[in-house]
This record gives C-alpha cells, structure tokens and sequence, in this order.
C-alpha cells in the first residue's frame, strides 16, 4: 500500500495514510481482538437496552430517564467511532488509516466527547433539580426545556470541533506517518504536520476550554450543592434514598473526567505515552461500558423495566 503521494513540486510529498501505533503486540493481537469485541458487545447491548427501555416504559418518561436515553444513544455512537477500526486493525493487522478516515474519526470522537460534556452537565443540573429545589421540579425540568437542553448539548458539541478539523485539515503532513496512539487524536495528529501548529493549538486549547470547562464547574457546582443538601436530611435513610438517586451519575462522571485529567492535564512527555494511552482507554471504551451497566445494576426502576420487558417476551413462549 502506497503511504505517500506526489506533491508535484520537487521531491515534496504528502501522506495519503497514517499508521496508527496502537498496543504493539503482535503476540496478543487475537487475545486484544477477543477482548475488545467483546468489550463492543457488551457497550452496544446494554446501551441499545437503555434506549429503547427509555423509549417503550411509560415509568422511566421522565427528565432523568429521558437524558439517560440520550446519553445512551451518544454511547452507542461513541464507541462506534474508534472500536470498529480497531476491531478490524486486530484482525487483519493492518494499522493504516486514510487521512480523511483520520479526520472524520478525530471529528466525531470531538464531536461526542464535548457533547458528552454538556449532557453530564445537565444530568448534574437535573439531580441538583430534583434534590435541593423538589418543590420547583416540575415547572423548571418540563418536557419543553428537556428538549431545549438535549439540543443545545448536541449543537454545542459539534461547533467547537467543526473550527479546529477546518484548521487541521489545512495542514500538510509530509513527514512521518506513525500516530502513536489507537485511534486519531488531536495532539498525536498535528504533531505530525510539517506546517505551523501555533494557530491550531490555541484555537483547540481556547475551543477545549469554553467546551469543557463551563460544563465541568456546572457538574462540580451541582454535585456540591446535591451534597450539601443530602448531609442535611436529618435521617439516615432519608440520606441513602436522596444519594442513590445521583450516585450512579456521580459514577460515571469520575470515570469520565478523571481520565480526560490525566490524559490532556499532564504533561505531554514521551515517559508518559504509555500511561496516557492506557488511560484513554477509560474515556473512549470503558465509560461508554459502564454507563450502562451502573445505570441497570444501582437503578431500581431500570431493573424493574428490564425484568418487566423479559417478561412480556417471554410470556408468549409459556416462559416462567
């Protein structure tokens, strides 16, 4: 496969494919393979569920369940992004990637993260909602600003990302090609530009910022005041009901900022390639996997609508 092209000027010329430096285990390639397939499985089916218990179970027809589905949904797409690629590179082994192949994965993997943002924001807001102003629910969460938000969220997500892919996609790469990372991400790729990179650095660090920071404080406000609030309630009991209802959302949050800290917060230095990659992994494959799985293990009326739906499919079949 032909990894360069002509320029047309001189002996210059312009990659037509990356190669993407994932785990650089040849040995365990089938076992990585195996893993990771099932790994997609498991993210795709409980995300799907969650979806479509939200869409058919008139109890879960509420703001909380209805941003659950969302977020479910982006999910869903999420792992889309960078598992099947990845799937295919394991089984055939081979690491190559098209530029624009590059460009639309870095786009939508942005896309999703910076949207993923704003939902744990307004999933946050909603528990702040629910818990320190109860009274107040329902006129300020109503069926109209839930939409309101899911859309804001989505839009948002996609504009930043839209500017820094226009400004990559003007670079030119025309020197190394080995991306050392598993999937095209922002710091890997430019690296590799022969061009300037200044513009599009602060461009991504000022769009990053606006994207995620007012979304992040959003979270951390809420959960404060959800805390607060809880450590308040003068019973016991009262304290464990009020705190389940976000504990599985705090959850996720963790997982999801915690490894976007130690990812993009340190410093960009060859010894830590390893540890950042690693780490991506939580952000990009496992998150999307647990949020499926601690929204129907810790959630009462999610158990209740998954032990409902296999009931009325298996009743037809004379199932016990």
């Amino acid at each position: 496969m032909h990894l360069i092209i002509n320029a047309g000027k001189g002996n210059q010329t312009a990659l037509a494919a990356f190669i993407l430096v994932d785990f650089n285990r040849e040995d365990l390639r089938i076992l990585l393979f195996m893993l990771f397939l099932t790994i997609y499985i498991a993210t795709m089916a409980g995300n799907i569920l969650i979806v479509l218990l939200v869409i058919t179970d008139q109890h879960l027809h509420t703001p909380m369940y209805f941003f659950l589905g969302n977020l479910s949904c982006l999910e869903t797409c999420y792992s889309s992004t960078i598992m099947p690629r990845m799937l295919v590179s394991f089984l055939s082994g081979d690491k190559t990637i098209s530029i624009g192949g590059c460009f639309a994965q870095l786009y939508f993997f942005g896309f999703l993260a910076g949207t993923e943002c704003y939902f744990l924001a307004v999933m946050s807001y909603d528990r702040y909602l629910a818990i320190c102003k109860p009274l107040h629910y329902a006129m300020l969460m109503n069926g109209r600003i839930c939409v309101q938000l899911i859309a804001v969220s989505w839009i948002s997500g996609s504009l930043g990302i839209s500017a820094i892919i226009y400004l990559v996609s003007k670079l030119s790469f025309c020197g190394p090609n080995k991306i050392n990372h598993f999937f095209c991400d922002f710091t890997p790729v430019i690296k590799l530009s022969c061009n300037d990179t200044y513009l599009v650095e602060i461009t991504a660090f000022v769009v990053c910022s606006i994207g995620t920071l007012p979304p992040f404080l959003i979270t951390l406000t809420s959960y404060i005041c959800i805390i607060k609030s809880i450590l308040r309630i003068p019973s016991t009991t009262g304290k464990q009901k009020a705190f389940s209802t976000c504990s599985s959302h705090l959850t996720v949050v963790s997982c999801f900022y915690g490894s976007l800290i130690i990812v993009y917060g340190l410093p960009d230095i060859s010894s830590l390639s390893e540890l950042k990659k690693l780490s991506s992994l939580f952000y990009t494959l496992l998150t999307p996997l647990v949020n499926p799985l601690i929204y129907s293990l810790r959630n009462k009326e999610v158990k209740g609508a998954i032990n409902k739906t296999f009931k009325m499919l298996c009743k037809p079949h004379s199932c016990s």
